[in-house]
């Protein structure tokens, strides 16, 4: 079974298809959409990046028996050669600060990591993404710093708030997992004037349809109705 895990850039109109679920999770309950796949909004009641119980949806998402996850992810570029408007599939992470876990009461190093064969399937869907690249996240909910920005550009191509997280605790309950990031901003400083919350809206709104008309590629070519 394939979930798709969004936030701000996620929009699927038309959800005849789908049926809402509540799923009980040791960690929480998790409001879902049922279907030819898993639609699951990251920001369950509203919460912002740094309250996301990220715990409860990625273990919902394996009670639930998803093997595949692709998230939607709105970043900002560290590159001025990423421009907003673009997309990226990365192939690693950053994370900074703490990345939660299911292993609270053992020692257990699992790999993390974002699977090499969703993620080229990914691309044939989304040909005009750009392939590889790594996403640093931070804490949130603010904006990063000028200065954090230009550390962050000499390790990682994008920053965003959620992708290690979930990928983390993917890896850790076998579910495959990649991305799509979509490129709304330049990061703080590597633009022309001062970034803010209601620019970065702004932009994934506007992206609105494209993004819709990729969920619904995705879910063409890697859901069906329990999943493989």
């Amino acid at each position: 079974m394939l979930a798709i895990v969004g936030g701000t850039s996620l929009l699927y109109s038309d959800l005849s298809e789908f049926h809402r679920r509540e799923i009980l999770s040791p960690f929480g309950s998790v409001e879902v959409m049922e279907g030819p796949a898993v639609l699951l909004q990251r920001h369950q009641r509203g919460l912002p990046p740094h309250r996301i119980n990220h715990r409860a949806n990625v273990a919902a998402l394996a009670i639930m028996g998803v093997q595949k996850v692709v998230a939607i992810s709105s970043v900002g570029s560290l590159r001025r050669g990423i421009k907003p408007g673009s997309m990226l599939i990365p192939d690693d992470y950053i994370a900074l600060g703490d990345i939660p876990t299911i292993h609270d009461h053992a020692i257990v190093h699992s790999r993390p990591g974002i699977s090499v064969a969703l993620s080229e399937a990914l691309g044939r869907i989304v040909p005009d993404a750009i392939r590889g690249g790594v996403y640093i996240q931070t804490r949130g909910p603010r904006i990063e710093t000028v200065a954090e920005v230009r550390t962050f550009s000499k390790l990682a191509d994008v920053v965003g708030m959620t992708l290690a997280s979930e990928g983390t605790l993917a890896s850790e309950l076998g579910i495959e997992f990649t991305a799509l990031c979509m490129v709304d901003n330049y990061a703080n400083g590597i633009g022309e004037g001062i970034l803010t919350y209601e620019h970065i809206l702004e932009m994934s709104f506007r992206n609105r349809e494209r993004t819709d008309a990729i969920v619904r590629r995705i879910i063409r070519e890697l859901g069906d109705d329990r999943g493989g």
